[in-house]
């Protein structure tokens, strides 16, 4: 933690170095969500409950499965599937949303800003989920079956980090000289 200190002493505010505590905050994230990730399913993998008919097309059974699969009940992936990589993505990502706030870019958080901020990891959770879906499916079948999930979880991961740096720094905890 000294050495944190002493680089924020020392760097400021300067975007390198708050792209480094991004990248530092991003790592802790990834690590919750990736535990997550891999802990959800012993929770979810029993939900045999059907998607809903608007999330079907996104959650295409013969696109996520090269076959039979105890995520599939009546044409339709479940909820057990989806909600791991769901709920793996929120939790970690609110998390993610305050540590930046706090520690990395120091700023302060609007209403009008978490609600941005909701909007665009809703899409983005959505998207990975699907994403995270496709990637451990095709894994699965493979000899990597058993980092399917890890790998999944890694990709979105990274796919956020490229969209939420922006975001937070100049949209969501952009400081007021900064805006001029």
């Amino acid at each position: 933690m000294k050495i944190l200190n002493g680089a924020d002493a020392r760097f400021g505010n300067s975007a390198l170095w708050q792209f480094v505590k991004f990248n530092l905050v991003s790592g802790v994230v990834t690590i919750l969500q990736l535990g997550l990730a891999n802990l959800l399913p012993l929770i979810f993998d029993g939900v045999t409950v059907a998607l809903p008919p608007f999330l079907r097309g996104v959650f295409d059974p013969d696109t996520l499965f090269d076959g039979p699969s105890r995520y599939i009940t009546d044409g339709a992936v479940t909820w057990g599937y989806v909600l791991p990589f769901f709920l793996s993505n929120f939790i970690a990502n609110i998390f993610g949303y305050y540590m930046n706030m706090k520690t990395t870019f120091r700023g302060r958080g609007t209403r009008t800003g978490l609600t941005v901020y909701c909007a665009v990891m809703t899409a983005l959770i959505l998207f990975s989920t699907w994403l995270q879906g496709r990637i451990a499916a095709k894994l699965a079948v493979t000899p990597y079956a058993p980092f399917a999930r890890t790998a999944a979880a890694m990709a979105a991961g990274l796919l956020q980090a490229a969209v939420l740096f922006p975001l937070e720094k100049f949209v969501l905890f952009r400081k007021k000289e900064d805006k001029e």
